[in-house]
């Protein structure tokens, strides 16, 4: 008897899964492409061609007027399908313009309304909003760093896996080394707690869990900020204690930028953008902040420099010329 073909999505999520793609990536793909599929009346993938995608994408910016991110993020789920699921050569879909997003410059905070802000932060929340502005990280590298990437003696952080799947070594800042320290301190007595409970392994990389079955359970591989609670892995089925999540330190830097003051719209990645401003402003050469905020093109740098008006517009006004 024929074993019955598995349904679309657990076939997107199977072939997901094999190319090593996050969890994050995971669920958008799956959500793009059930929306492909609801708003073509349920009507297979394998019907539908470069008339139906382009309607789709098309509604996308049209009607729900979606950030030109967004839109591109619903392309590239749906290249994935057609290509990497059913196998589905279409030229076309390359060809579809990719929508092009809007040229702007990155929300910095000054150094004042940086040590404004994090002055109003506390616990966990705030240690990781002075890890991402003293280090670069970005907020989802500080949520997955390892026990095993921090290195207090060299203070260095190895940050795995960053984006483009590429590692790369940033700084230590000391003056959060102690509250670091004092933090990993809870964080050891807590897995010691889930160990005495019967739990205490994480997840891990492609097949490490294999090749190093007792890894999953090494202090060296638990998470710097774990979550509060253990939770259900939704790969794997296991209960875990999974890294904290992002929704509470972005609440925290929202609450102290109100009470600090600041109206400027910043998220926890203008502080990584701070971080790189501010090493331009005392000098540091641009190949090094590149390769401390792990761009793959210096030109994604130079951003920094347009912040700083060390680019073309580097021209002193008239107005503030002095009288001769």
């Amino acid at each position: 008897m024929d074993r019955p073909q598995p349904r679309l999505l657990d076939q997107l999520r199977d072939r997901i899964r094999l190319k090593h793609y996050s969890i994050r990536t995971e669920q958008a793909y799956s959500d793009w492409v059930r929306r492909f599929v609801l708003f073509h009346g349920k009507r297979h993938p394998r019907e539908l061609g470069q008339v139906e995608v382009e309607a789709f994408l098309t509604h996308l910016a049209v009607a729900g007027r979606v950030a030109a991110s967004t839109q591109n993020q619903a392309k590239s789920a749906l290249l994935f399908l057609y290509k990497e699921v059913l196998g589905v050569e279409l030229p076309w879909l390359d060809g579809i313009e990719t929508a092009k997003r809007p040229a702007r410059l990155p929300v910095v905070l000054t150094r004042e309304e940086v040590r404004s802000v994090l002055a109003r932060t506390s616990g966990t929340p705030g240690l990781i909003l002075r890890l991402l502005y003293g280090s670069g990280l970005r907020i989802m590298e500080a949520l997955r760093l390892r026990v095993k990437d921090v290195d207090f003696a060299r203070r260095e952080i190895v940050v795995r896996d960053g984006k483009g799947a590429r590692d790369r070594v940033t700084m230590l800042p000391a003056g959060i080394a102690p509250a670091l320290r004092a933090h990993l301190v809870r964080v050891r007595e807590l897995h010691a707690e889930d160990l005495a409970a019967g739990f205490g392994a994480v997840h891990l990389p492609f097949a490490l869990a294999r090749k190093y079955p007792n890894a999953a359970c090494e202090w060296a591989w638990q998470y710097v900020f774990p979550s509060r609670d253990r939770s259900v892995d939704p790969r794997s089925g296991e209960v875990r204690r999974h890294h904290a999540g992002d929704q509470a330190v972005q609440r925290a830097l929202r609450a102290a930028l109100r009470r600090s003051g600041v109206v400027k719209p910043a998220t926890p990645h203008a502080l990584r953008h701070s971080f790189a401003t501010h090493l331009l402003e005392d000098g540091y050469d641009i190949r090094t902040v590149q390769e401390l905020l792990g761009h793959r093109d210096v030109a994604t740098t130079q951003i920094y420099t347009h912040v700083l008006n060390r680019g073309p517009r580097a021209v002193l006004s008239p107005l503030d010329r002095p009288a001769p």
